[in-house]
């Protein structure tokens, strides 16, 4: 017994200073060489590896809003980088217009437009969605009973833009089939069978 006390002493000195010397070294989440349970692993988690999910809200798409600058780093930044951008121009009403297209890969997901700063975003990824939900492909008889007092024919176009319910900011574009006159907004029924092809947001 007397040969196995000071073996003791010595075992346990020994791993009080490993774990002294495991502590006194700073590392992420208070983790230490000699513990690898101690490690703060919710930092490999997935949903870290990015930015945050892009939204719309009454607030603007993202971080883009009404004070963001028309130029191509505060867009990039706004949209956490998930984007190409290219940027283009053309003629409207009688004036020349900037904008500019958000890419992944070859397809058009955002358009922004605007002229010192932001002041429409026309969102056509199906990844993102309204605060309430709502994104491309949401029918238009989960958010409507009727057109009437929310929605009207956009001028030479197929679609109808419906002003989102309790929304100042936000309006969304339905397109479908549609036989009756040119020019005439569709009946309810055929409304129905009708879905969200782009999130307008306006300042």
């Amino acid at each position: 017994m007397k040969t196995l006390r000071p073996f003791a002493l010595a075992a346990a000195v020994l791993l009080a200073g490993c774990a002294s010397s495991g502590a006194s070294t700073p590392a992420s989440g208070d983790a230490t060489w000699w513990n690898p349970l101690t490690y703060s692993w919710s930092s490999l988690a997935p949903w870290n590896w990015f930015g945050s999910a892009i939204e719309v809200s009454e607030q603007g798409v993202g971080g883009l809003n009404g004070a963001t600058a028309m130029n191509e780093q505060a867009i990039d930044k706004a949209l956490n980088g998930d984007y190409k951008l290219r940027k283009g121009m053309r003629s409207e009403n009688g004036g020349v217009v900037t904008f500019f297209q958000a890419l992944d890969g070859k397809e058009i997901r955002l358009e922004v437009t605007g002229e010192s700063t932001v002041s429409e975003v026309r969102v056509m990824d199906s990844g993102i969605k309204t605060a309430s939900g709502v994104k491309i492909g949401t029918p238009f008889s989960d958010l409507y009973s009727r057109a009437f007092g929310s929605c009207k024919k956009v001028p030479d176009s197929d679609g109808v833009e419906c002003k989102a319910p309790d929304s100042q900011h936000i309006s969304y574009l339905f397109s479908g089939e549609w036989h009756g006159p040119e020019g005439l907004l569709p009946s309810d029924e055929a409304l129905k069978k009708w879905a969200v092809s782009q999130i307008i947001w306006r300042r």
